[in-house]
Formats: C-alpha cells, sequence, structure tokens
C-alpha cells in the first residue's frame, strides 16, 4: 500500500465522501439509534451532507483515491470514517491525528467527539488512541424537522 496523503477536500469528492460516510455510519449506527434518526438517514441525505461539509472536511488519499475523512467544527471532530476497505491500515489513526492537530490550530485545549453508545468497535478505537469517555448524553443530531437526541457517549481528548 502506498503512504496516505492528507488534504483539505474538494467538491470533486463529495460523492465518495458520502459513500464512505453513508456505509460507516451504517456499520456503526444501525441498532444505536433512534428509529426518527435512520429514517432521516437517507442515501440523499448523506449526498447532501457531504457537499455542505466539504468546507471543514479532511481527506485521506492513497493514490489519489479517496479512503477516509474527518470533519471539524470548532472544538468538535464531528465525523470521523474510513472506507471499509481500508479499516484497520492506520488512516483512521491518521485522521483522528489531523483532527486534533486542527482542533489545536483553531485555539482550542480540548478536542471532544460522539460516539453512539453501542458503537463499541468505535469506542475502543478512541480509547485505545488516547480518549477518555466523558460519559453519557444526548447528542443532538441533525434531523429534517429538527435535531434528534441520540444516546451517545463523549470522549474528549486535551490537546
Amino acid at each position: 500500500m502506498s503512504t496516505p496523503e492528507r488534504r483539505p477536500a474538494t467538491l470533486a469528492d463529495a460523492a465518495e465522501i458520502a459513500r464512505i460516510w453513508r456505509e460507516g455510519w451504517r456499520d456503526g449506527h444501525l441498532g444505536h439509534t433512534p428509529a426518527a434518526l435512520i429514517e432521516a438517514r437517507t442515501d440523499a441525505s448523506f449526498d447532501h451532507r457531504a457537499v455542505e461539509r466539504v468546507p471543514q472536511t479532511t481527506v485521506a488519499t492513497i493514490d489519489g483515491d479517496v479512503v477516509g475523512f474527518t470533519v471539524i467544527v470548532d472544538d468538535e471532530a464531528e465525523q470521523v470514517y474510513v472506507d471499509r476497505a481500508a479499516r484497520g491500515s492506520g488512516i483512521a489513526g491518521l485522521l483522528l491525528a489531523e483532527a486534533e492537530r486542527q482542533i489545536a490550530a483553531n485555539g482550542h485545549s480540548r478536542a471532544w467527539l460522539a460516539v453512539a453508545a453501542g458503537n463499541a468497535r468505535a469506542r475502543r478505537f478512541y480509547e485505545r488512541s488516547g480518549w477518555v469517555d466523558d460519559g453519557g448524553f444526548d447528542y443532538q443530531a441533525d434531523g429534517p424537522d429538527g435535531p434528534i437526541a441520540v444516546p451517545c457517549h463523549r470522549y474528549v481528548r486535551d490537546l
């Protein structure tokens, strides 16, 4: 495998970001989130949200192909997703380190992210990466008719 690279996302990446996001979200959230959120996360919603978040998105690429991405909103690593074929390759760690770097560069001394309570795989990854489970809370996920409360754990990391 070639060395992965990071770069700011462009609109040309949006379709691939949406695909990775849609597949990864379903892997980590089905069975762990309210039915209202599952209904709201249509293919079109991922397409729209990927385009909308391009300015806050960094992609990881291998040989020019997008294999993962992260979205930063203020002090939150809002999204961290890796293509199924690239899981276990170190891409997630690369993206998480980039999220931490960007959050610190934006003047924050602590980063946070939300993980669906039942997403054990993601929770183990963040804990191995030095993030601390700061407890459960209801994350207010964007929905078509307003926020949808999702039972999550808030993970934090001092930068």
